[in-house]
């Protein structure tokens, strides 16, 4: 009687369940391998939860100054104290030269100003609760604590970082939900139409990238109402930023769909009398979706550096808001700078945050490219 032997795998075969394996979890497998990138998007949940929880996890509030601190230098973290376990930074000394009128800070010893975590502190509203405890600060109410240094009104630069990040980060993503549905929307007509229609979309997508964007930015700012409330001014500025930042993800949505429209389930589709809305939102769209996710990381970083650009010319967020940009305008002065160089913290901020994005980017389009090995 004979017998039958099971066939013999292929050598050249995947990992088991890669054939069964959906689309996202075989990117998800791929993304998993590049370490920079799931580096980064731990870096980019910390930042955007830290934004979220501003209020809490910054020391005192925006808006608080002290003006007998002004420009007062960053204060060292100890971590022991007297061979016992305790954080505490030392007080400041100031002295001012008769002539010049000038302030200096010194170190003092002498005063030792214990730290703790989930300290009271200034009242504050998250959520629609209201709070008066942070996550780390002085144990003592009104005690000078300036991690990274305190700018010309003796307010302190870690904690208007920290509230700052709120717009800088929420402009990114709000500005690139707005990209994605004008460039899913005319990068699709355009891809999936061809002829006639791609060549008009593509010469108007030609002439907005030709246009300098610094300039096209400061043009459409200063159009804005001066009489406009923050918030009002928040959503101009997004919207700025999509009405030019759409074109980069216009062109890789009409090259995936040029490629995917010939193909043969696109074909069959269509034969089979598959409206032409139908095919595009339920075949050609998943089809690309990595490469469409990819894209919109790496848009985010646009966003930001528009946006701080922006306010950094006084074109964009104007004071008391506090953006990343907004902030910058204080080291515009060179004398200042050159005295007190802590004032550039939100631009290592905005560098960090940026890196970050295209590490994620990067790895995400690696991931989603399927001849990635």
């Amino acid at each position: 009687m004979a017998t039958m032997t099971p066939p013999v795998p292929s050598a050249s075969a995947g990992p088991p369940g890669d054939g069964q394996a959906s689309q996202r979890r075989l990117i998800w497998r791929r993304f998993r391998r590049h370490r920079v990138a799931m580096v980064s998007l731990c870096v980019l949940a910390v930042a955007y939860l830290v934004a979220i929880l501003s209020p809490f996890v910054a020391p005192s509030s925006a808006g608080a100054y002290d003006a007998d601190y002004a420009y007062a230098p960053p204060q060292r973290v100890h971590v022991l104290d007297d061979g016992r376990l305790g954080l505490y930074v030392y007080g400041y000394r100031s002295d001012t030269d008769p002539v010049s009128l000038a302030r200096t800070f010194t170190v003092d010893e002498s005063r030792k100003i214990p730290l703790g975590f989930f300290v009271r502190g200034e009242p504050y509203s998250l959520f629609g609760f209201e709070s008066d405890v942070h996550l780390f600060g002085p144990q003592r109410v009104g005690d000078p604590f300036y991690l990274t240094g305190a700018n010309s009104q003796g307010q302190d630069v870690f904690s208007r970082t920290l509230h700052a990040a709120r717009i800088s980060m929420s402009v990114g993503l709000v500005g690139v939900f707005l990209s994605f549905v004008l460039g899913v929307l005319i990068g699709g007509v355009s891809g999936f139409f061809a002829g006639r229609v791609d060549t008009v979309i593509q010469r108007l997508i030609e002439f907005i990238i030709a246009v300098p964007a610094i300039p096209l930015w400061m043009g459409l700012s200063a159009a804005l109402p001066p009489g406009w409330s923050t918030l009002q001014i928040y959503f101009g500025i997004t919207i700025i930023l999509s009405l030019i930042g759409w074109t980069g993800l216009a062109r890789v949505v009409r090259g995936q769909f040029l490629s995917l429209r010939e193909e043969e389930f696109t074909v069959a589709a269509r034969l089979d009398g598959v409206g032409r809305l139908r095919i595009i939102v339920r075949h050609l769209l998943p089809s690309c979706a990595g490469y469409i996710i990819a894209a919109l990381t790496l848009a985010i970083p646009g966003m930001i550096l528009g946006e701080t650009t922006l306010s950094f010319l006084g074109l964009g967020m104007q004071p008391p808001a506090v953006s990343w940009g907004v902030l910058l305008q204080e080291g515009q002065n060179l004398r200042a700078l050159s005295s007190a160089p802590w004032l550039l913290f939100p631009g290592l901020a905005v560098v960090l945050v940026v890196l970050a994005f295209n590490f994620l980017g990067d790895g995400l389009r690696d991931a989603a490219d399927p001849y990635e090995r």
